[in-house]
């Protein structure tokens, strides 16, 4: 069974998506550099060794869009905070699973096949990010994440790497490339 890559994007609406980076540079341009990033993204982690599906949202809009390529699959990411989003879209995966973000600009297809490898020996990776969150989460087996995963997180903040990695206690737990995700207008600049 090939694994598979979950990649969490939303409509490219003005002051719906990346409204932190829109508050520096407007929501028009936000809504503009995330459509754009997105299809760059999906070019560079485009590999036969893993299939895409897109987490999409908000879940009706999201399912028919056309801004995605039509050919992809794609699940509702469904209610609740970005952690109950994102544990449902692992556990809804047979075997191995990365999940990404969508606005890391440097992930390409080497940076996921290091993870992938590393669940070979490891039951989850994450690819911390710059800013103290992480960019990826990898789960070797997305059934066995323990009730309560991704609860209590500070998301948004240093801490949430190390609040997500306390939630899978006893689990052998590896560390992906380090890369930046963008945020805000600062993280453009840089």
């Amino acid at each position: 069974m090939r694994p598979t890559l979950v990649i969490m994007v939303k409509e490219p609406r003005p002051g719906r998506v990346k409204t932190r980076l829109g508050r520096g540079i407007g929501h028009v341009a936000a809504a503009w550099w995330f459509r754009h990033q997105v299809r760059r993204l999906l070019w560079r982690v485009d590999d036969p060794r893993w299939r895409i599906v897109l987490s999409v949202s908000p879940d009706r809009e999201g399912m028919h869009s056309r801004v995605w390529p039509g050919h992809l699959p794609r699940m509702p990411q469904g209610t609740g905070d970005l952690g109950a989003r994102m544990a449902r879209a692992l556990r809804s995966c047979d075997g191995p699973v990365c999940l990404i973000g969508a606005d890391i600009p440097a992930v390409d297809r080497t940076a996921l096949a290091r993870s992938f490898a590393l669940l070979g020996r490891h039951d989850a990776v994450f690819g911390p990010a710059e800013d103290g969150g992480f960019w990826l989460i990898g789960v070797r087996h997305p059934r066995r994440l323990p009730y309560g995963f991704f609860r209590d997180v500070r998301w948004s903040t240093e801490h949430a790497l190390s609040d997500a990695t306390a939630t899978l206690p006893g689990w052998r737990i590896a560390r992906g490339d380090l890369l930046k995700d963008v945020d805000s207008a600062a993280d453009l600049r840089t």
